[in-house]
């Protein structure tokens, strides 16, 4: 592919997109195929021939025709692709995030048809990274969890008495499925050498689920800091691990987790001051949107700017798919 401009701020981007549909289908299709245009069906790199009046490709092995959407977060999307181009950048470069009321407002599409392109963008910042934490440097990991959910102060009386019900209280908190009525656990993993964050979310903070994450995302005798929760404990025979209690310290030299308080504070900021309510059937893809926005972020070693954030997620939506229905429960995931 010939080598295309990449747009530096937002005013840049909105004037290099506007106006010519051949823009951003060359744009998104240099950004995709690197090394040349590659059929989404047969996979062949063979010569294409290119039909300029619908922005589409012939495949000569298969004979078939696609576009640059095809097989990516976009496919079978109506909205122009300039559109696409304006939503992505947003996404990866407000740093709370943006409603899909202030998209549908800015971009003249409908609420409903905003709140969709905003999951799908979600979606292709996903990085699915199977590379483990505290591999690198000191090997230093923090690992922490946060509950996401309304105040249970705020909630009508008949839900918060349901929600209350729902608490084994004679039980200890770690053994509970339900330890925070009404809020959903997330758990945060991250690599100080890296400056970068792991964020799921998770059914319960039981011994079992918590351990295992870490033991699916973290280097085996990595120096390992954590609060003193007892789901933690037994951690010792595999990690050099390390607990700040809370209750009288919160640091104490190298061991905190500041670092992942510092990432919780961000995700609720979004949560609660753009997106106001979030259901936990979706909390999974802003998740992923924060991680996106905080593994990429501007410091003295990685200079990244908004131009860097929005190539590299243009660069992560291929094999990726969400339907409308997938989205609200009625359609299983699609496999790719």
């Amino acid at each position: 592919m010939k080598p295309v401009n990449v747009p530096k701020t937002l005013l840049e981007c909105s004037r290099y997109f506007a106006g010519d549909p051949a823009i951003a289908v060359e744009f998104l299709a240099a950004m995709r195929w690197k090394d040349g245009v590659e059929c989404p069906h047969c996979k062949s790199k063979a010569a294409h021939s290119y039909l300029k009046t619908r922005h589409i490709w012939k495949c000569r092995g298969c004979k078939k025709q696609f576009s640059v959407k095809a097989g990516t977060v976009f496919e079978d999307s109506p909205i122009p692709l300039d559109k696409w181009m304006m939503v992505v950048w947003l996404v990866v470069n407000c740093k709370n995030g943006i409603s899909s009321w202030e998209i549908h407002r800015a971009l003249k599409v409908t609420q409903k048809t905003a709140w969709f392109m905003l999951h799908r963008v979600r979606l292709a910042l996903h990085d699915g990274s199977v590379e483990k934490a505290g591999v690198t440097g000191n090997n230093e990991v923090e690992v922490d969890e946060a509950f996401i959910g309304g105040k249970t102060g705020n909630m009508h009386k008949k839900r918060k008495e349901a929600l209350q019900a729902t608490v084994d209280n004679s039980t200890p908190r770690w053994k509970n499925t339900v330890s925070y009525p009404g809020k959903t656990p997330v758990q945060g993993i991250l690599d100080r050498d890296l400056r970068k964050v792991r964020a799921k979310v998770l059914p319960n903070v039981k011994r079992d689920t918590l351990q295992t994450e870490i033991l699916n995302q973290v280097e085996f005798g990595a120096k390992l800091y954590s609060d003193n929760s007892v789901a933690y404990n037994e951690l010792a025979s595999l990690y050099a691990h390390e607990v700040v209690n809370h209750a009288q310290e919160y640091v104490r030299g190298r061991v905190h987790t500041n670092g992942m308080e510092n990432f919780w504070s961000l995700l609720k900021r979004g949560l609660r001051g753009t997106y106001v309510a979030v259901e936990p059937f979706h909390l999974e893809r802003y998740v992923d949107e924060q991680v996106f926005r905080y593994n990429n972020r501007a410091t003295k070693d990685n200079p990244l700017n908004d131009s860097d954030r929005f190539v590299l997620a243009l660069s992560q939506i291929a094999g990726k798919r969400l339907t409308y229905k997938e989205l609200i429960g009625k359609e299983a995931e699609t496999p790719f």
